[in-house]
């Protein structure tokens, strides 16, 4: 039995930030929430560290906004940004419409050891790491489907 090509894939996929797939996640700590704060008990969490300057972070906005709107029920999308709460406030578009937090201090982003953004981390209602990498990458892109599968699978 050869081989599968997903397998083939699983070996390429590259990390801009320390591993967490499997393991508990650790605790989401920010300096100030931009919106309310989430009410994420029972719910899956999609973290996506990002900035304002970020091109490719700015380019996942829009699908965010789907995700939390299509798994509202299920799922709680929240931006966090090491920016200050002006120069998040002053981005216009794309327009967030998921949780916002800011973090100039980076505590989560460190703990992550994100090195390269956007990173996303998408974590199980049981406080699991189900899914994490940078939602563009060619191969691995972070999409409807594999949202809809960690749900249907939990």
């Amino acid at each position: 039995m050869g081989l599968s090509i997903s397998n083939l894939y699983a070996q390429e996929k590259k990390m801009w930030a320390k591993s967490f797939l499997n393991k508990e996640a650790p605790e989401i700590v920010v300096e100030e929430w931009l919106t309310e704060k989430p009410a994420t008990l029972g719910k899956f969490i999609l973290i996506d560290f990002w900035a304002t300057w970020c091109g490719p972070c700015k380019k996942v906005i829009p699908e965010l906004n789907e995700f939390q709107n299509k798994f509202k029920n299920k799922l709680v999308v929240i931006g966090i940004s090491d920016e200050s709460k002006r120069k998040v406030k002053r981005m216009r578009s794309p327009k967030i419409n998921y949780y916002s937090a800011i973090d100039t201090k980076e505590r989560l982003k460190k703990i992550y050891e994100v090195k390269g953004i956007p990173h996303c981390v998408i974590i199980n209602p049981k406080g699991i790491v189900v899914w994490e990498g940078w939602p563009l990458q060619t191969g691995f892109e972070l999409t409807e489907e594999i949202i809809e599968n960690l749900i249907d699978n939990y």
